[in-house]
């Protein structure tokens, strides 16, 4: 038996436990006190309950918003590609086909010994640029010499990305290593980029005059063609790394940014968006996020990560609006520091810049003495600035002389993925014993990300009536959204796991994001925002003008910093007021939770009659909808359906206040006479709503581009087997008007869309689902009531538009078939098991 594990990582909690084994059986435990066997028990209960099954969600590394592996690591169906080393390695997570790898310098040579064994004729093997540069080139020199049938992806992304954004030590360009390549004797070398125009120039010059450049949309036609080439290949994907971009853009150089930042947003017009995931589909961007919408959910570009690469326009959907010039506008609050007096004005030196609004309150922060360090724990994603608060925190102790310990556990979880800093404090670097905070001991926990807060690895170093904790309940989506687009954050359990782990004592959920993109105009500043609630809170052992000062010497945007520090203890002291500031519409929900509490209040009941007049609400709501969709005379076809079941429910299944299936008809009934044709779409773009939202925005000289896929004007691209899309000026808003205005016509023998197969399908579907309702409403029993509400359900899979929706209708379709034929009592049909609604490439 081993007395430490052979394997994973040797944590204090495990060599304490075997410290204990060998104690025990030197009889000594008895002497060493009643503290060493607490905390061996207290080891025991938090192992015990870390095992305890429980819902969870885990945030796993993915590709950065824009990221060029988002598509040049897909491959052809049928194909399968190996993987490498670099970010890129994260494919062989994703549904890519992607899968082993090997030492850097190795990609791909294992097929040398594979492809005589194997009726597989090609694979893909990815090699990052530097690896490439480093040794790369021999295992492709091995690959041509060994006469295999292989294409090497070269990823050329201009930096070392997963370890900082590093250069490459040297000078190595696109035509250097089509020059080499072609030295080297590959069969084909073709090159993939988003910028084919800056080509041009050297086209005509050495080896790349003869090499194929094709722009990134047509990747697949590239690969299936090189699929088909015997020999080694090459194709060298080049798209600057993403966060290099945005890296770059930050930095001014001769008073220009140091990477073209083009004037050009996008925006998703949600009363359009249809929620089928196409776009993320399209672009495997994280960027793309989930908004709960009245008519369900829909998506939004998140502008505060989006890092402009735009390859979402590519979803097949009209809803993508872009807006050319101007700039996202900046909160007038933003430009404010909360509550600065008249003395911190004129720059006195004790001066509290929130002393007028925060006149006894401030709490005086906790001192760490003694011998005892006092631990804070820094949780949340990857790339979004943890790292540089326990930076922060690091320095501001460093500053006040006393010792610190600064340990950040990143990795590649940096990507979009769980990261801590473990932050220690102490009155002097002598007691301080590990840089690691142990299982229970984290006095303070500042979670910028729910999910990651909620985790094993962050319970573990929580303990009831010790650990405080402040932490963000505004999530972004995990990867999983990406593959499901009705995944849903169990938030309430992920609440309830720190509750439970951290006793209930002190712990603030805040809507950090909220308050950080209101007053701030940018969520990146959600961290200093929560450092600055947790020291107003008397949680940090710092400082004020140590934090701030460490601050000014991170030297990146620190007034900014600064000021979102000064409106988290605002939001602290003050949470109503800052909800004023945010505004109705966007109310901050600070949630405190004290010993006398005990924790959260239990639910209360349901209320019926509240229930009753929110369901009397979203009918109305609809039907007022459907008679500016067509006329009056539509809105009442779609009440006298929804009245007709509610009264069939009264009558047979009771009232108990939820009318469950009379909500699903309100809902889908009215989904589905709402279909987006090409009137309705005008109408929604030209609503002056959706123009108030834009302006609401966006500041500026700004004009919006409509991309589109008009059934008569767009062809099929042959390389892609899609409709093209077409941009559309400012011009286009008096033709959406004109169209608007034309919805009359819809349905009859003038209408010039009504005839395509796809609004004839859309008006069937309408008669459809009336045929289902009138089978379901004298059926209806209480033993049959919970699959008539499915049955009423099945379109809330039916999304999107053209060959989208087409496919998510196959599946619907499928669906209720097995449904009715359950509903029906007849014998189960052949059925094949989907998830209706999933997103997949039309």
């Amino acid at each position: 038996t081993w007395l430490l594990p052979a394997h994973y990582e040797h944590n204090p909690a495990i060599v304490a436990r075997a410290i204990a084994q060998r104690l025990t059986r030197m009889n000594m435990i008895s002497s060493l006190g009643t503290r060493f066997k607490e905390r061996l028990a207290f080891l025991d209960a938090k192992e015990k309950a870390l095992a305890r099954p429980r819902v969870t969600s885990v945030r796993q590394p993915y590709f950065c918003s824009g990221c060029p592996h988002n598509t040049s690591t897909r491959v052809p169906e049928g194909s399968r590609a190996t993987a490498g080393i670099g970010c890129h390695f994260m494919a062989v997570w994703m549904d890519r086909n992607t899968s082993t790898f090997t030492h850097m310098g190795a990609e791909g040579a294992p097929w040398i010994g594979q492809a005589p064994f194997t009726e597989e004729k090609h694979i893909f093997a990815n090699l990052g640029d530097g690896t490439y540069y480093h040794s790369g080139l021999m295992a492709i020199r091995a690959a041509v010499a060994a006469k295999v049938t292989m294409t090497y992806k070269i990823l050329y992304n201009d930096a070392v990305a997963m370890t900082g954004g590093q250069p490459i030590d040297g000078t190595l360009t696109v035509p250097q290593i089509v020059a080499q390549l072609d030295a080297e004797g590959a069969r084909k070398v073709v090159v993939v980029t988003d910028e084919p125009d800056k080509y041009d120039a050297v086209k005509g010059r050495s080896a790349m005059g003869s090499v194929a450049i094709h722009h990134r949309d047509h990747l697949d036609w590239v690969q299936r063609e090189l699929r088909d080439t015997p020999g080694c290949t090459v194709l060298i994907y080049d798209q600057t790394c993403a966060t290099e971009k945005r890296r770059r853009r930050k930095k001014i150089v001769d008073g220009k940014p140091g990477y073209p930042d083009p004037a050009r947003r996008v925006v998703i017009n949600e009363a359009v968006c249809e929620g089928c995931g196409d776009c993320s589909v399209q672009s495997s961007c994280v960027s793309v996020e989930p908004v709960e919408t009245e008519f369900g959910r829909k998506r939004r570009i998140n502008q505060s990560s989006c890092n402009k690469d735009f390859s979402c326009l590519k979803g097949f959907c009209p809803s993508f609006v872009t807006v050319e010039g101007g700039a996202l506008r900046r909160p007038v609050a933003a430009a404010q520091t909360p509550a600065v007096p008249a003395a911190a004005a004129a720059g006195a030196p004790d001066a509290d810049p929130c002393a007028d609004e925060l006149p006894e309150a401030v709490p005086l922060p906790i001192d760490a003495s003694g011998n005892r360090s006092y631990g804070v724990l820094v949780t949340g994603v990857g790339g979004t600035g943890v790292i540089t608060v326990g930076q922060l925190l690091g320095m501001a102790a460093h500053l006040e002389g006393k010792g610190v310990s600064v340990l950040d556990m990143a990795g590649l979880a940096q990507k979009g993925g769980a990261v801590f800093s473990h932050v220690q404090i102490a009155r002097a670097p002598e007691h301080l014993f590990a840089t690691r905070i142990a299982t229970g001991e984290a006095d303070l926990v500042i979670g910028c990300d729910l999910v990651v807060t909620a985790g094993n690895e962050a319970l573990a170093k929580m303990r009831a009536d010790v650990t405080r904790a402040v932490v963000n309940t505004d999530v972004m989506p995990t990867s999983d959204f990406l593959r499901d687009p009705d995944w849903r954050l169990p938030a309430q359990q992920l609440r309830r796991n720190i509750l439970d782990a951290a006793g209930a004592r002190e712990i603030d959920f805040v809507e950090a994001n909220t308050v950080a993109e209101a007053l701030l105009g940018d969520a990146i500043y959600t961290n200093p925002l929560l450092v600055g609630y947790a020291w107003q809170k008397g949680w940090l052992p710092l400082a004020r003008r140590a934090i701030e000062r460490a601050i000014e010497l991170n030297g990146v945007q620190a007034q900014a910093n600064r000021r979102a520090f000064d409106w988290g203890r605002r939001l602290a002291h003050d949470p109503d007021g800052v909800r004023r500031l945010v505004a109705p519409a966007q109310p901050v929900r600070v949630v405190e939770f004290r010993r006398r509490d005990g924790g959260a209040a239990a639910q209360a009941p349901a209320n019926p009659a509240a229930i009753a007049a929110a369901l009397d609400a979203l009918i109305e709501r609809r039907e007022q909808v459907l008679v500016a969709y067509q006329d009056r005379g539509y809105a009442d076809r779609y009440r006298r359906l929804v009245e007709r079941v509610r009264e069939a429910e009264r009558e047979r299944i009771g009232v108990d206040g939820s009318f469950g299936l009379t909500e699903a008809v309100a809902r889908y009934a009215f989904k589905l006479m709402a279909y987006k044709d090409e009137y309705e779409v005008a109408r929604l773009h030209a609503d002056p709503a959706f123009q108030a939202g834009i302006a609401s925005r966006f500041e500026g000289d700004w004009k919006l581009k409509f991309h589109l896929a008009p059934p008569l004007l767009s062809r099929v691209d042959p390389k892609t087997g899609r409709p093209r899309k077409i941009a559309f000026g400012p011009w286009m808003m008096t033709g959406f008007r004109v169209l608007a205005r034309l919805k009359f016509l819809r349905g009859t023998a003038f209408d010039p869309f009504g005839r395509t197969e796809e609004r004839r399908t859309e008006r069937a579907l309408v008669g459809g689902y009336e045929k289902l309702v009138d089978e379901i409403v004298p059926r209806l029993n209480t033993g049959n009531y919970a699959l008539a509400v499915e049955l009423a359900s099945v379109p809330e899979h039916i999304r999107g538009f053209g060959p989208v929706k087409q496919r998510h209708l196959q599946d619907a379709r499928l669906h209720q078939a097995h449904l009715l034929a359950q509903f029906r009592g007849e014998p189960a049909t052949a059925h094949a098991s989907i998830q209706a609604g999933a997103p997949r490439a039309a």
